[in-house]
């Protein structure tokens, strides 16, 4: 029998599960207290935070049963034959619940005549019908359709949020997971819960082997094939002190094992951004030192005086042009090494 992936198995069932979404769910939540709920919603945003799972929850308290519950996927059901028959199907009432519940998913991938036949239905609704669109593209979604829906913008989880929450599910798990490693997770799944879950479920295959089962942020770093640690320091060092030769050494050495500068230049980025916060506002200390682990904290709180005022922010915004710009060349790290020489070269104050 295969294992439930922890991303269904954690899946929120409630409007208090739903993480880092509170503008949303507090509003639904309320609107079913009050029964003002809409016959139509608009729930767009990144994937992975919540979207179809808020539709789900707000489909049961509004008292859809699991019968009269259609989800329907835009991606792969996009003409209009399958929109006919959603409106043929609609016209039925509900054969256990007191409404029925539409969620079409991507729903930017209708064709124009497929949105034409669903706009009709959502000018004209039955009494018991509740669509819910989601999607990930809100601006291929026709002004008609949107204007007839209630619109919810569902953001990207917050970094904190997250970190804590891979902390709790690998507890409910059995395992131990360090702040590192949980931060690690945060950063790489790019606000996404789904994504998250996904890495946090492959990391645990490491801790099945052992029989503490506590998972590092060493081992998190080799499983995600993350840069070490010290090879981040070592190149933050020389950008502050402005020695290129010794930040190129490490550039070298990253491209010597195949390390993805994408990551690279993340997990750079992550560091110049603390050590600017730590600086400016030391007020986020404790929050800072709860999403990253204590060796990682502690390097970046020693070193973060060495720059010159206005240095931190200057060399922040080099790196992120550098970051837009590393897509683009057949050197993924040129960007890096041109954004270092520029922070170098700056006359020290």
């Amino acid at each position: 029998m295969s294992k439930l992936a922890l991303y269904r198995k954690y899946r929120p069932r409630k409007f208090e599960e739903v993480l880092g979404q509170n503008h949303i769910t507090d509003i639904l939540e309320n609107a079913v207290k009050l029964d003002r709920i809409s016959h139509a919603y608009l729930f767009s945003g990144p994937r992975g935070t919540g979207k179809t799972s808020v539709a789900r929850i707000l489909a049961k308290e509004a008292g859809c049963s699991v019968v009269d519950l259609m989800e329907i996927d835009a991606a792969s059901s996009r003409g209009i034959d399958e929109i006919r028959a959603l409106r043929e199907g609609v016209r039925f009432s509900p054969m256990q619940g007191s409404v029925k519940v539409y969620i079409i998913d991507e729903v930017h991938m209708l064709t124009k005549e497929a949105f034409n036949a669903l706009l009709k239905t959502l000018e004209e609704p039955p009494k018991h019908a509740i669509f819910i669109l989601a999607t990930t593209e809100p601006e291929k979604v026709p002004g008609t359709i949107i204007s007839r829906c209630q619109n919810f913008s569902f953001k990207k989880i917050p970094h904190k949020i997250l970190a804590e929450a891979m902390v709790s599910s690998a507890k409910k798990e059995g395992f131990e997971i360090d702040k590192e490693a949980a931060g690690l997770i945060a950063l790489f799944s790019d606000g996404s819960f789904r994504d998250a879950l996904g890495m946090l479920d492959q990391i645990l295959s490491i801790g099945d082997k052992d029989a503490d089962k506590k998972i590092s942020g060493k081992e998190a770093r080799d499983f995600l094939s993350v840069p070490p640690r010290e090879m981040v320091e070592n190149f933050i060092l020389a950008m502050v002190k402005k020695e290129a030769g010794k930040g190129l050494e490490t550039i070298r050495e990253a491209v010597e094992r195949n390390l993805d500068a994408k990551i690279f230049l993340k997990l750079i980025l992550r560091a110049v951004r603390t050590m600017l916060l730590l600086r400016l506002a030391p007020d986020m200390k404790k929050e800072l030192s709860e999403t990253l682990g204590e060796a990682e904290f502690e390097f970046l709180e020693k070193n973060k005086d060495i720059p010159a005022p206005g240095e931190l922010e200057r060399a922040l915004k080099i790196l992120l042009d550098s970051y837009e710009e590393r897509a683009r060349p057949y050197l993924p790290y040129l960007p890096l090494e041109l954004a270092l020489i520029k922070i170098c070269s700056a006359k020290k104050q």
